[in-house]
């Protein structure tokens, strides 16, 4: 657990940067817990993948405490490059020290989806037309940072009001399309050049320039950040399969009824899929909703180490075992 003193040194040796620890109580510290929910809908094949890590020191030293990692991975044509990031998540979003800094964690974030991208590239597992969209969720403290390359989407409830901590990357969005259209693509029928419904995602190396090259389907994330406070209740991470049918606001109603009625963030993903599907969402669909517990119920308060932040061998497996379930 980190102590009051120790949030002080942390707080002094980030005070010129936007995100940092100056004046937390450290009682007053999120505890996470989180549930998800995931259904084939109304397609033929399975193309999402998801992952949630709740306490992530038990897998990293030397993060603030708490710190989680989730992440939602909507695939296309075909389920290998969702798959191969879902498998891949401790390589390539995790081994960067950077990752635990709240002042460094968008550069490393930007360069771990840029480097998921390219091994996707590499792989010869995954086919060339095989495609994901990314949104990472991270916690570090009170400190939420989200970044997305797609259409998936994140949504924050703060005193029962929705806040978007995502944009949905459609090529039929205005900044989207002017991005595109300046580096040669064009949207026909609201798809990037007449074939994909995304304007950022991670492999499709066969609609790609060559590395290098600024190319109209990029792979680079939006990130948002923000210090959570005690307004701040829970967060929504869903495909686009959910926001198709169901808006931010009535997404965040319909968890914020059900964590009244029993408190199970669990039952309301899987209470939001339901909704999607009888309101005619033809999608896959995948939910994880990320509970923030009021500050007077009870934390873990187990000692951890810090260190440089390795995973150690019992982590490791613990984690394959987590990506598997």
């Amino acid at each position: 657990m980190i102590t009051e003193a120790s949030a002080k040194v942390m707080a002094e040796d980030t005070a010129n940067h936007t995100l940092h620890l100056e004046s937390v109580d450290m009682e007053g510290f999120p505890s996470i817990r989180s549930g998800s929910y995931a259904d084939i809908g109304a397609r033929r094949y399975m193309e999402d993948e998801h992952i949630r890590i709740d306490d992530l020191s038990a897998y990293l030293n030397s993060v603030p405490n708490p710190s989680a990692f989730y992440g939602v991975f909507d695939g296309h044509g075909g389920h290998e490059a969702a798959a191969y990031i879902k498998d891949n998540v401790q390589r390539l979003f995790l081994q960067n020290p950077q990752i635990s800094q709240t002042d460094e964690v968008e550069v490393s974030l930007r360069k771990a989806f840029l480097s998921a991208d390219l091994a996707l590239a590499e792989e010869a597992t995954v086919s060339t037309s095989s495609g994901t969209t990314a949104l990472i969720a991270l916690l570090l403290g009170r400190s939420l940072v989200v970044a997305n390359a797609g259409d998936c989407r994140a949504v924050l409830c703060r005193k029962g009001k929705a806040i978007n901590m995502s944009q949905d990357h459609r090529p039929t969005h205005p900044s989207e399309r002017k991005r595109v259209e300046e580096l040669g693509g064009f949207v026909d029928d609201g798809y990037l050049n007449g074939v994909l419904s995304v304007s950022r995602a991670l492999g499709d190396w066969d609609m790609k320039l060559p590395h290098g090259s600024a190319s109209p389907l990029t792979s680079e994330p939006e990130i948002q950040q923000l210090i959570l406070t005690e307004e701040d209740e829970f967060l929504i991470i869903g495909c686009d399969g959910i926001w198709d049918v169901i808006s931010s606001q009535q997404a965040v109603k319909l968890v914020s009824r059900g964590l009244r009625r029993h408190d199970d963030p669990e039952q309301c993903a899987k209470d939001l899929v339901r909704e999607a599907l009888r309101l005619g969402t033809y999608d896959n669909l995948t939910v994880i909703v990320v509970c923030f517990t009021a500050k007077d119920q009870q934390r873990d308060t187990t000692p951890r180490h810090t260190g440089c932040c390795s995973i150690s061998a019992q982590a490791l497996y613990s984690f394959k075992g987590l990506l598997h379930k």
